[in-house]
């Protein structure tokens, strides 16, 4: 028997009522079996900020999540327009949100930043007008 849970989520587009229910279900589960508290916190910032993300500039995608005792995998992917500039797009403050997301709170170009600062290992694949794949790791332990 593997020591590895899987779970696998769709993030509804254009519905920022519903965008961070993936991560919150995650970190309940994390909770459940006893997960680091560390680790818990910076799986749900870099999921919470991928999943707006996804709602903001893809019209949504989906997560797939492992967790093993040592780490927790999390894959994004969408289908959206991909990033042109993925160094650009890195850059604390750049967005590319348009100005009615800007007014819900949303866009302040520090997604995916934020995601970097709060997983171990992050490895972006996108291509224009394909999608965008975001591969992140946090280890239990730092």
């Amino acid at each position: 028997m593997s020591n590895t849970l899987s779970f696998d989520y769709i993030v509804p587009g254009d519905d920022f009522t519903r965008a961070g229910e993936a991560s919150s279900d995650v970190k309940h589960k994390l909770k459940k079996i006893g997960y680091d508290s560390d680790a818990i916190r910076r799986v749900a910032i870099a999921m919470y900020e991928g999943e707006i993300n996804m709602v903001i500039h893809a019209g949504g995608g989906k997560v797939h999540v492992e967790i093993s005792p040592e780490k927790i995998e999390m894959v994004l992917s969408d289908n959206g327009p991909g990033i042109e500039d993925v160094a650009l797009a890195m850059r604390e403050g750049y967005s590319t949100a348009p100005d009615k997301v800007r007014a819900l709170g949303f866009g302040a170009g520090m997604g995916l930043p934020n995601m970097k600062k709060s997983t171990d290992v992050m490895e972006i694949s996108t291509k224009v007008g394909v999608g965008t794949t975001l591969h992140m790791t946090v280890y239990a332990k730092r």
